[in-house]
């Protein structure tokens, strides 16, 4: 049977939403709703799907994605879940953690699937990352997030539009909860931060440097993970993967016994696998990535580096 969605929001992501879910298996895009008509229109037009007011296209589906100004998460999310719909929205979850608790414990009361758009998760690129650190022990994470200015999702700052992405990705590598947390950051082509260093330590003394920018001269993705059994560098741009590790395949001079292995990746369309892998959660019952909890922890960890921004 297939499943009826709805794509609440036509802006930059609602669009590409509408338009994956049109063509996605198992789905049926049965409407879309924006605040403006004419931009709802557009995309409807493009996705071929009706326009639909916000409470009637949740009536008419089994699940709704979320694609709308953060402030606008938590009073859609929780008139959705209250009509029994499965929920996607868009990271971040919401706009304060108190507004995070209560979408997964009404989703939890419903048993309904709460699904974030921590679209990394679904990446290829993460997905040989994890791989490639099963049984490491981490100390240590450094991760480089920065772009050029585009005028879009200047709603919020870059730690909630960016550097969020590489903090749910670090949450999920780190088994202990963050202690502490210490940003620096600025202002340069809008009213919230566009670049922002944070700083965070860990309970189990694992630390992470994470940086974000959407001011940047250039495109940068970089990631870095130390620990005693030697260092994994990752360039998400370039599709290369290096670890350093006892017994690896490409000898190093001077280090007896360790070597370099080295792995690339495929690109696939993440957002399509995270579609799918949320019909599967409504359709299966299973545990799923990027959940509300996860959702909540990384808008806490968010929240606080802004806390000490704004210190």
């Amino acid at each position: 049977m297939s499943l009826r969605i709805g794509v609440l929001g036509a802006g930059y992501f609602g669009r590409f939403h509408a338009l994956k879910l049109a063509r996605a298996p198992g789905a049926t895009l049965v409407g879309l709703h924006d605040a403006d008509p004419a931009r709802a229109a557009q995309v409807a037009g493009e996705a071929g799907c009706a326009t639909l007011g916000a409470e009637e296209l949740i009536a008419a589906c089994d699940a709704v994605v979320i694609a709308t100004p953060t402030r606008f998460h938590a009073p859609l999310a929780t008139s959705a879940l209250e009509s029994g719909r499965h929920v996607f929205v868009e990271k971040p979850i919401a706009a304060t953690t108190e507004e995070a608790d209560a979408l997964v414990s009404l989703a939890a009361a419903r048993g309904r699937v709460l699904m974030v758009g921590h679209i990394e998760r679904h990446s290829a690129a993460i997905r040989t990352l994890r791989t490639s650190l099963s049984g490491r022990r981490l100390q240590a994470i450094e991760a480089v997030r920065v772009a050029p200015f585009r005028p879009r999702s200047l709603d919020v700052s870059v730690v909630l539009d960016l550097m969020i992405h590489d903090l749910d990705l670090i949450l999920s590598l780190v088994p202990a909860p963050l202690a502490e947390v210490r940003a620096v950051g600025g202002r340069v082509a809008s009213d919230h931060p566009d670049w922002a260093v944070a700083q965070l330590r860990f309970a189990d003394g694992t630390q992470a440097q994470v940086t974000a920018s959407r001011v940047a001269v250039g495109l940068e993705r970089r990631l870095r993970a130390m620990g005693p059994e030697g260092e994994l560098r990752v360039d998400f741009l370039a599709r290369s993967l290096e670890a350093l590790a006892p017994g690896g395949a490409s000898p190093v001079e001077h280090m007896p016994g360790w070597g370099l292995d080295r792995h690339s990746w495929t690109d696939h369309d993440s957002l399509e696998a995270q579609h799918a892998a949320f019909i599967a959660a409504i359709q299966g019952g299973g545990a799923y990535e990027a959940d509300g909890a996860a959702g909540r922890a990384a808008l806490d960890a968010a929240l606080r580096i802004e806390a000490s921004l704004a210190g």
